[in-house]
């Protein structure tokens, strides 16, 4: 029995009960192409930010949808609890990635669709199940919370988050509280309750490698001329060793992840590699994806095979993702990586180097009484299944930016997106148990912190 007199059990039921509307919600929302960087989607973003601005109003939340520097729609709130009670944050974003080419859709993207158990949609997982999971474990509660809550719903996460960084800064009164709960990572597997304690930070960086004046005839100049292309190739090829480790001059690259292991079968299994191909690295998966820093092509600008001609071409360019664990400087580490593809890209052509946003990296504090109260209601929520403590691959900017505007908070990461999900790829999908047992946790929570 909670102290505020919800039983588990009651909070259970309440939580069950409220699924379906919960499939209704996350329907809704997923049929708001909310994608931050394309202008065309500006009006269903604004209705994304509405429709959730409005739903935590109507759980008693002094909600409102602010405009940010980077024109994203954020929604803040709070609502009171008992006098002299601590605060909880609760945070998730409502942009989505895009979708991608629909061909490689099994259902409609922006269709909210059930399927072998799951269902899938773009921002299934990320983050709109996440903000379902919020409600829905509001709603279990009602009234009956033993603290504050604030609700932080952020609007261009998924393109860096500049604007709620800024907010942060310039408004941190709206952001403070002693627990905050970023709903945007999830379980290490299905069913396995999981708290997310480190973080890499993260910078895009376009690379540009130009050789010529313009193009040259690969048949009467190919040998001796410069190849743009063959160069940039070269410099990118240098970054991993023989391992598949990437290798970046004055980077340290043998860190060790000191949680939850994870082993190349279920590593395999869970990003789908095909038959034959290696997983890399000279440590394990969970050393390789959660302690390292690593760097990936994500993108490139040269002539695609069907309109390409026999030229050598002039000029060559590709985005580079780089991730650095907490504990190294990410702007450190990017002046680094480009100092080393100066270095070891050949033939003397001219580089430009151009980064976005710096994000860095987080590594939380798990021994405060948020974490204790947050671990219990976990374990109650999946039925005695100890909680594991494990890393992220990918950034969640924000919460170096939060970490630095209210130290003396305890940050904690949970939610929806087990390796099923598929996030930022096509085929996103949520396990609709996941986001029933995230809402549960959190209902448990929400009756129990700070008692």
């Amino acid at each position: 029995m909670s102290p505020t007199g919800m039983s588990t059990q009651t909070l259970s039921t309440a939580v069950t009960e409220l699924m379906n509307r919960a499939k209704d919600d996350l329907r809704t929302l997923v049929s708001l192409p909310s994608i931050h960087l394309d202008s065309s989607k500006a009006q269903a973003n604004r209705a994304s930010a509405d429709w959730v601005a409005a739903a935590f109003a109507e759980l008693g939340f002094s909600s409102e949808v602010i405009v940010t520097c980077d024109g994203s729609p954020a929604i803040v709130g709070h609502r009171p609890g008992p006098e002299g009670s601590p605060t909880i944050a609760l945070y998730s974003h409502h942009d989505v990635q895009p979708p991608g080419p629909d061909a490689e859709w099994n259902t409609p993207p922006f269709e909210l669709t059930d399927h072998d158990g799951r269902w899938y949609g773009r921002g299934a997982a990320d983050c709109k199940g996440n903000i379902v999971a919020h409600l829905t474990a509001l709603r279990a509660v009602l009234d009956d919370v033993s603290c504050n809550v604030r609700i932080i719903i952020e609007g261009s996460e998924e393109a860096g988050g500049e604007g709620l960084d800024d907010l942060v800064a310039r408004r941190p009164e709206l952001f403070a509280a002693d627990l905050i709960l970023i709903g945007d990572t999830g379980n290490v597997a299905v069913g396995i309750p999981t708290l997310t304690t480190s973080l890499r930070g993260v910078v895009n960086v376009k690379m540009t490698v130009r050789a010529l004046e313009s193009g040259v005839h690969a048949g009467g100049a190919g040998g001796p001329t410069p190849d743009a292309m063959a160069a940039l190739i070269a410099g990118i090829a240098s970054l991993r060793n023989e391992h598949g480790d990437t290798v970046i001059e004055g980077v340290p690259n043998d860190q060790k992840w000191a949680g939850v292991t994870y082993s190349d079968e279920q590593f395999r299994k869970d990003i789908g590699a095909l038959d034959g191909t290696e997983i890399l690295g000279s440590g394990d998966p969970a050393d390789m994806a959660w302690a390292r820093p690593v760097v990936t092509v994500i993108g490139m600008d040269v002539p695609n095979t069907e309109d390409c001609a026999a030229a050598i071409i002039p000029q060559a360019s590709a985005m580079l993702n780089l991730r650095v664990p907490p504990g190294l400087d990410t702007e450190a580490t990017y002046h680094a990586l480009v100092a080393h593809l100066r270095e070891h890209t050949p033939w003397g052509v001219q580089m430009e180097f151009e980064p976005d946003a710096f994000g860095g990296g987080f590594r939380a504090e798990t021994d405060g009484p948020g974490y204790t109260a947050l671990t219990e209601a976990m374990v109650s929520a999946y039925d005695g299944v100890p909680v594991f403590h494990a890393g992220q691959g990918g950034s969640i900017p924000l919460t170096s930016a939060l970490a630095a505007a209210h130290p003396d908070a305890e940050i904690a990461l949970l939610g929806v997106e087990e390796p099923l999900t598929h996030i930022h790829a096509p085929n996103e999908s949520v396990d609709p148990e996941e986001l029933r047992r995230t809402a549960l946790a959190e209902a448990i929570l929400l009756t129990t912190f700070g008692k």
